[in-house]
């Protein structure tokens, strides 16, 4: 069906439908809408008496150098097994599982010694690693 205006007569788009609807539509959501409330949690801290501790520890240096051998804050381990660094570790850090470490591996360390150290180290509970690395200018 094809309306064909004439050219004294002007097309009306009846908007007074439309804009009934969009307001009934309007109220509907207004009085459907839920707000919602969220709780907040009432938490009331401990008090503590101690003051806070200030020292820090000194960290504990493992160094391993090209060949695989194991150093502690600068001396040499009598062999390189992991036995015998888990227990200089132990000495050393006075089995306080807070001892900071901190690793420096040459770079053409075996990946093994690397792992090694490490592996020993969570076995201590020494979970306090840092690996120490140079920065490259390229």
């Amino acid at each position: 069906m094809r309306f064909k205006a004439r050219r004294g007569d002007r097309l009306e788009l009846n908007l007074t439908s439309l804009i009934d609807v969009v307001f009934v539509l309007l109220i509907f959501f207004v009085l459907t809408t839920t707000f919602e409330r969220h709780a907040e949690l009432q938490i009331e801290l401990p008090n503590a008496t101690a003051e806070p501790l200030t020292r820090r520890q000194q960290p504990l240096e493992l160094a391993i150098d090209s060949a695989g051998r194991y150093y502690i804050n600068g001396r040499a381990l009598v062999n390189n097994r992991s036995a015998t660094l888990s227990t200089a570790l132990d000495d050393v850090s006075k089995g306080r599982a807070d001892t900071p470490i901190i690793l420096n591996a040459d770079g053409r360390t075996p990946h093994q010694a690397v792992v090694t150290a490490m592996d020993v180290a969570a076995r201590l509970g020494l979970t306090h690693l840092s690996i120490a690395t140079t920065h490259d200018e390229r």
